[in-house]
């Protein structure tokens, strides 16, 4: 691998994340269409779903570099932005649920969707754009601060007296709060070190695969009182830019495979419930016979209010203080309705002869096809884990049922359908989870063995052989998937999957999502329209925008770290700037006119 390295217990090193420059605390909002007013942004910006990721006060009482507070600087270090209008100092994309003493922090969705851009020294806001943000960061550096406060009696008498809000609070409650953080971190920190890979995601990727499906699979299934199944959990290697939200309803397909159906309300459930358990707390069982119970903290209406957010803000306008040549744009337009409109222009996929668009006949055709771009992400599709409680699992013709050690895609169907059924036929179960992460509450949870050591750099990185996916000796290698791969979510939804193959959408708004390809391997469009041997191999991280090349700035802050890609020679590294050669024998001037035509959208 050629990534820039984050080592997750290191989440803290300023001097390598601090790349991402404070936000303005006063940016200039970027029109989004008349439907996306103030109101429905502040709403996107904290809009519960059901993420319950740890307790408001324990994360205040934490502390950071130098021993400042976790929350210091709404956590901007990690490329967040803040949010006047938020609640305890809490950034973009971050809220709270409950009351009092048991407020629970969870995230949304804005969190990795709200995008920030510098032009000429001035801050544009793009909602729904990708954001910079260094999510492995935050998530590791979590797991630090959680282990430095737990890592001997003298550490966490100090973190105590701060939650219990007492500079000498009783013996009994230190021990029962004690208790409580511990269960948490035993989760919370089995998953993180199995997940976080030692080579970080970097600025503005996420592996949100790996994450579903080491939540579901590594924290959910297993017995209790922790529920793991360590050996189910593999390291998420496969990081792609997080993509944008306008239009996202009327795709088709979504996820960058494409294997995800879209495009009416009932599937934009389905979508957006596969995201939440994330971070929701999930506790699947069966209840009787063939019939299971899956009891969560999704907030279904707030899924279900999110996606009429997403159905008012309009793709982003570019800004007129902006100069556009509009007739080099007319010649652009020409150029874009002969060499890009078959996969990126709008038009309906309805056919009789595909029964998945009779779901969705008016949605906007998203193609997915192998345009010789990085392969990686499918490696996790071929992942296979013990189901654990949900053995048998599934649904006639949505979901098949899951045999003892089954793929972890079609766990996450089951699991999506599961819960969604309950909630629309049962009202749904919310867990008992007070604390977090889908931690037991306290009268569920049994002394444990040992403690967990303080998680240095090293610890954190290291895992057990049975652990690892990849053995820099040449040991353990990871299961790669085929060519093609058949996903089944039941019968009338089946589909192949072929190695490599990936979602093309419509381009509005494309000026405002850089960096490109779906692993953020090319930093413009301009570089996208050379051939992949001519684009560059590194190139700075940050908010600096040039709008000449459409895309990231070659020059970033002096501390703006830098992303190192692979080319051709090395597609399946999960970095190849490869593919997607479209364009490339265009003339200068054509690629110009297209360029100007492509801010237009």
């Amino acid at each position: 691998m050629h990534r820039l390295v984050f080592p997750i217990g290191l989440a803290i090193l300023v001097a390598t994340i601090s790349g991402t420059p404070a936000a303005s605390a006063d940016p200039i909002y970027v029109e989004q269409g008349p439907q996306w007013t103030p109101e429905a942004r502040a709403d996107f910006y904290t809009h519960d779903q059901g993420s319950r990721l740890i307790r408001l006060s324990w994360l205040q009482a934490l502390k950071g570099k130098d021993g400042r507070p976790f929350l210091a600087d709404s956590m901007s270090r990690y490329g967040f932005l803040p949010n006047p209008d938020g609640s305890a100092g809490l950034p973009v994309g971050f809220h709270t649920s409950g009351s009092g003493d048991a407020q629970l922090v969870g995230v949304t969705c804005s969190a990795c969707h709200t995008r920030q851009l510098e032009v000429a020294g001035k801050a544009y806001r793009v909602d729904g754009g990708p954001s910079l943000t260094d999510f492995q960061a935050f998530l590791g550096g979590l797991d630090k601060a959680v282990g430095d406060a737990t890592a001997d009696d003298a550490s966490f008498a100090a973190f105590a007296a701060s939650v219990l809000q007492t500079s000498n609070p009783a013996a009994t409650d230190v021990a029962a709060l004690r208790q409580r953080v511990d269960a948490w971190y035993r989760r919370y920190h089995a998953w993180a070190s199995a997940t976080l890979p030692p080579d970080g995601w970097g600025l503005g990727r996420l592996d949100a695969v790996g994450i579903i499906f080491n939540r579901i699979a590594g924290t959910d299934i297993g017995p209790p009182p922790d529920m793991l199944i360590r050996d189910n959990m593999r390291r998420a290697d496969a990081p792609v830019r997080y993509p944008f939200l306008w239009n996202s309803p009327v795709q088709n397909l979504t996820d960058w495979g494409g294997f995800v159906l879209n495009g009416n309300n009932v599937l934009a459930l389905s979508r957006n419930t596969g995201q939440a358990l994330s971070f929701a707390s999930f506790e699947p069982k069966r209840s009787f016979g063939p019939f299971f119970s899956y009891a969560n903290s999704i907030d279904f209406g707030g899924l279900e209010k999110l996606e009429e957010r997403l159905r008012q803000m309009g793709p982003p306008k570019w800004p007129k203080e902006w100069p556009i040549n509009a007739s080099l744009a007319a010649d652009g337009a020409k150029i874009f309705d002969t060499q890009c409109s078959g996969c990126h222009g709008i038009k309906l996929p309805f056919s009789l002869f595909k029964p998945s668009t009779w779901l969705t006949p008016s949605a906007w055709d998203t193609p997915v096809k192998n345009v010789g771009t990085d392969t990686h992400q499918f490696d996790e599709l071929a992942w296979k884990v013990k189901t654990g409680s949900m053995k048998g699992a599934g649904f006639p013709f949505v979901a098949n049922r899951l045999q003892e050690e089954d793929y972890a895609v079609h766990m996450m169907f089951s699991a999506v359908v599961g819960s969604i059924l309950e909630y629309k036929f049962w009202l749904g179960k919310d867990t008992n989870s007070p604390d977090g992460f889908g931690t037991l509450p306290p009268s569920e949870q049994t002394p444990a063995s040992g403690r967990i050591a303080s998680a240095d750099p090293q610890a954190l990185a290291a895992r057990s052989d049975s652990q690892k996916t990849t053995d820099a000796a040449g040991g353990a290698k990871p299961a790669v998937a085929p060519d093609s791969l058949t996903i089944e979510p039941g019968t009338l939804l089946r589909r192949t999957l072929h190695r490599g193959a990936y979602e093309a959408r419509v381009l509005q708004g494309i000026w405002a999502a850089a960096p490109y390809l779906h692993n953020g391997s090319v930093p413009t469009l301009a570089e996208l329209l050379k051939p992949a041997p001519q684009r560059v191999s590194q190139f700075k991280l940050g908010t600096k925008y040039d709008i000449d090349n459409v895309g990231l700035a070659a020059t970033q802050d002096a501390s703006s770290p830098t992303r190192t890609v692979t080319g051709c020679d090395k597609r399946n590294s999960g970095d190849s700037n490869c593919g997607h050669e479209f364009g490339t024998r265009l003339s200068d001037p054509q690629k110009k006119a297209l360029l100007e035509y492509l801010k237009t959208l």
